[in-house]
């Protein structure tokens, strides 16, 4: 069966919404609103009983219908609903998809890799956990080292500054979603080309 599963990790509750932390949300509502099978352009979520809000869509007619999926559970408890997703959709782990933010990658840029270790990131720790394989696809969204000293762990909690939101988020939530469409489309190492490449 061609589905995708495309989940964007990230806390739930409007206190979290525009955290940097978050990122990997705000790409999987990004790409609600390229829904092309409706006509109608976005797509809606709903609760699934999975602990997840979902959309099922597709980024082009014809094409594979694509899983979008944000847990409604905290970061460090998101495997769960990636895990019941993958079952109830019948879903390989070859195109389970994760969004998520990364602090070693310069702030805007988007990579694409599949497996590897989780750096320090709960929500992939917990993802991993859940599959029991780390051999999903992650698009990774690049947020930048905190200034100075800050702690990481404080600065992935706090919102994108103004000048963050209007300069670097709407590249990379759009640079975010054209890497899933590529992913689908034309597959890693192709995908990985475009967007890896110097611009």
């Amino acid at each position: 069966m061609d589905t995708w599963l495309v989940v964007g990790l990230g806390n739930p509750g409007p206190e979290y919404a525009g955290n940097r932390h978050n990122v990997g949300a705000m790409t999987a509502l990004e790409l609600a609103g390229r829904d092309a099978s409706g006509g109608a352009g976005s797509a809606s979520f709903k609760a699934h009983r999975v602990r997840a809000r979902v959309a099922e869509v597709r980024l082009r007619v014809p094409g594979p219908k694509v899983v979008l999926a944000i847990p409604s559970s905290y970061m460090n408890e998101s495997g769960g609903a990636v895990a019941g997703l993958m079952k109830y959709y019948d879903v390989p782990i070859d195109r389970v998809v994760v969004l998520h933010d990364e602090l070693d990658i310069d702030a805007g840029l988007v990579r694409l890799k599949q497996g590897g270790g989780e750096g320090g990131h709960n929500g992939l720790r917990s993802v991993s956990r859940s599959l029991g394989s780390r051999d999903f696809l992650r698009v990774r969204l690049g947020i930048g080292r905190p200034p100075g000293r800050q702690d990481p762990a404080d600065f992935v909690l706090k919102d994108f500054s103004k000048a963050e939101r209007t300069e670097v988020l709407p590249f990379l939530l759009d640079g975010g979603a054209d890497a899933v469409a590529a992913l689908i489309d034309v597959g890693l190492l192709e995908a990985q080309q475009r967007f890896h490449a110097p611009r």
